[in-house]
């Protein structure tokens, strides 16, 4: 299937995003656990910092089908962030995209 990938930019304070932070980290895993293969993180600066926003890479059938899933991310939902889909071509390499699991 192909890859898709969600970039996002904070519209709201970073404090004031934790209770949709959460809210999407629940969502991500609940979509894993259907068996969608999705991963999300947050970009950081330099310094390894978040820099006020994210990256959601995915797989869906087709860009159609992407959109209607992130639509339903609390992250697009709340309205804070301006977000960005665009599908995504790996051309070289090889890359594991599941975060470790935490003992």
């Amino acid at each position: 299937m192909p890859w898709y990938i969600k970039t996002e930019q904070f519209s709201a304070p970073a404090h004031t995003m934790g209770h949709h932070l959460a809210a999407h980290g629940r969502w991500v895993r609940q979509q894993q656990q259907e068996g969608r293969d999705m991963v999300s993180g947050y970009l950081v600066d330099g310094k390894g910092q978040p820099g006020g926003g994210g990256l959601l890479i995915l797989e869906a059938e087709n860009y159609e089908a992407a959109l209607a899933l992130i639509q339903g991310d609390p992250m697009i939902l709340s309205g804070c962030v301006e977000w960005r889909l665009q599908g995504w071509i790996p051309a070289v390499g090889d890359l594991y995209l599941q975060p470790p699991k935490k003992p």
